[in-house]
């Protein structure tokens, strides 16, 4: 397994195998289950904080008494701060696939929940609703492009195929950041629910997920 270099190059050499990075002495706050979230917001009744660019509610801080936590990405030493529930099946699938399939990810290489503030504008301000991760920001700065190699750009690819119109990528964007990948549905659309339960599905089964081989692929 590699580590980061202080200033890595536009382009890396994808990671051989599929090392896991030691998680020692990381500590993740318990987040509270996604039913018992949802539980909590039907008692609070309508949303009260305004919503982000992908009509999320944000919120002013994580890991208090809100719906975005802290959590563990399995497999990695990444932990990232995210909507529970739904939007944090999908997003942290996105990580994972990331981290098996294109480059090895160690702690403090993804950014999840932002607080919103005068800086975040546009699709930024998915972060401070949980939806939204950037992935190495340093590494591919907002309004750069080509930052990847072509068969880590077919992974990307795969992904947002595979997620089905429900996760956008920034790299996609008029003005382009590959870092960032977002939750690209409100909360009330069906697809989202889809894709977490079939995400969920995949961990149950061996062989399906990230992480896995296909056979003959």
């Amino acid at each position: 397994m590699t580590t980061s270099p202080p200033h890595p190059p536009r382009r890396r050499v994808l990671c051989t195998g599929l090392g896991l990075t030691a998680a020692a002495g990381l500590v993740t706050l318990a987040a509270p289950s996604p039913a018992s979230a949802s539980a909590r917001a039907a008692e609070d009744g309508p949303h009260t904080h305004p919503t982000s660019a992908n009509g999320w509610p944000m919120e002013p801080r994580a890991n208090a008494s809100g719906t975005i936590w802290t959590r563990q990405v399995p497999g990695s030493s990444v932990s990232v701060a995210l909507r529970i529930g739904e939007a944090a099946t999908v997003l942290v699938h996105v990580i994972r696939r990331y981290h098996y399939e294109i480059d090895t990810l160690v702690h403090g290489e993804v950014v999840g929940f932002r607080p919103a503030d005068s800086t975040l504008k546009g699709y930024a301000t998915n972060h401070a609703s949980g939806t939204a991760v950037a992935i190495r920001p340093t590494w591919y700065p907002d309004g750069a492009k080509d930052g990847l190699f072509p068969h880590q750009l077919a992974t990307v690819r795969d992904i947002l195929k595979e997620c089905q119109d429900v996760v956008a990528w920034g790299g996609d964007f008029r003005r382009p950041n590959e870092s960032h990948f977002q939750i690209d549905v409100p909360p009330s659309d069906a697809r989202l629910k889809r894709l977490a339960a079939r995400i969920r599905g995949w961990e149950d089964i061996p062989g399906q997920g990230a992480g896995t081989l296909a056979l003959g692929a």
